[in-house]
């Protein structure tokens, strides 16, 4: 098989980002994070107001990366088997045959994650972790690649269920979208005058190219001074006076991967500490437990991330 270079992994990303910006407009960021996402395999928490796009965002990289795709609409009475799939009794050969749930694609829509109750969220924890579902004492393998994006209401509380510390952790990154500026409203509403941007989507990847591109971005180059920087930045989250809990070595691992990934959505086989500086927010603020005192002082946990990286020492800076 020919090796995947990051010069493929890059155009193919700018090419998705063109066609997700179709639907999204004026957030080049967030797309691009998303993207970085995807092709360094980590799963995507969108976190935000009603309205903002975050479904829309979500299916327009779901049809961008020509992948089998499912959505799962939570719900406080939804239940594990209907995320997973349930074992049936068939008759007619005397034996239970597992029906496969909706967890059973290559990208999987969680949309409004936090309204189904604790136990079906963890549902998705030996899914989104080891690719897998354990159902009855048995094992069944889901399709790769296996992409998580989920989100999540921020501003209404009543019904919902905040998601554990152990589901959050299992999350590459939570974005943000924001509202838009007004000239970028007004190009939404053009765009939408007739009909929806996201029918012109288009396939831009396939299983196979996302599974090669997962391969070729863990091959970006990460110097040792720039490791030991991402390693410094985790460990200083978890000894701040304000953080009951930092991020764990899984938050090292998932920012030196996130890392790569936007190297190679940016065009470069190495990573480079702004690289790092950039993904720190986004990897590290939803791993972090504020103590509640903290908290009540309206002190957040970005805020935390951005106080870290102001003072920890940049590699090869005096």
């Amino acid at each position: 098989m020919t090796e995947t270079h990051i010069e493929d992994v890059t155009a193919a990303a700018q090419r998705t980002i063109t066609e997700i910006e179709k639907v999204i407009v004026g957030k080049r960021e967030v797309v691009e994070l998303a993207v970085a996402a995807l092709i360094c395999g980590g799963h995507c928490l969108i976190e935000d107001v009603p309205g903002v796009g975050k479904t829309m965002l979500a299916r327009a990289l779901a049809a961008s990366a020509g992948c089998s795709f499912k959505r799962i609409q939570f719900t406080p009475d939804l239940l594990p088997s209907d995320i997973t799939g349930t074992s049936i009794y068939n008759q007619g050969s005397t034996e239970f045959e597992f029906r496969k749930g909706p967890v059973f694609a290559n990208v999987v829509l969680a949309d409004e994650i936090n309204r189904a109750t604790p136990k079906t969220q963890s549902a998705l924890l030996e899914c989104m972790e080891e690719a897998q579902v354990t159902v009855d004492g048995i094992t069944h393998t889901l399709p790769q690649p296996f992409f998580v994006i989920a989100t999540e209401n921020s501003v209404e509380m009543q019904g919902t269920y905040a998601l554990p510390e152990a589901q959050l952790d299992r999350f590459l990154l939570r974005l943000h979208i924001g509202y838009p500026q007004r000239n970028e409203e007004v190009a939404v509403l053009e765009r939408q005058l007739l009909h929806h941007p996201i029918a012109d989507v288009e396939a831009t990847l396939s299983p196979q190219t996302i599974r090669a591109f997962h391969a070729a971005v863990r091959r970006v180059f990460l110097a040792p001074g720039v490791k030991e920087y991402i390693v410094n930045i985790v460990a200083a989250t978890r000894d701040h006076d304000a953080a009951a809990l930092g991020a764990s070595p899984r938050g090292s691992l998932n920012l030196m991967h996130a890392s790569q990934g936007w190297a190679a959505v940016h065009g470069r086989d190495h990573v480079i500490p702004d690289d790092v500086k950039a993904l720190a927010i986004p990897v590290l603020a939803h791993r972090i437990l504020l103590r509640p005192e903290q908290r009540h002082r309206g002190l957040t946990a970005a805020a935390i991330v951005t106080e870290i990286l102001g003072r920890t020492p940049v590699p090869g800076r005096t």
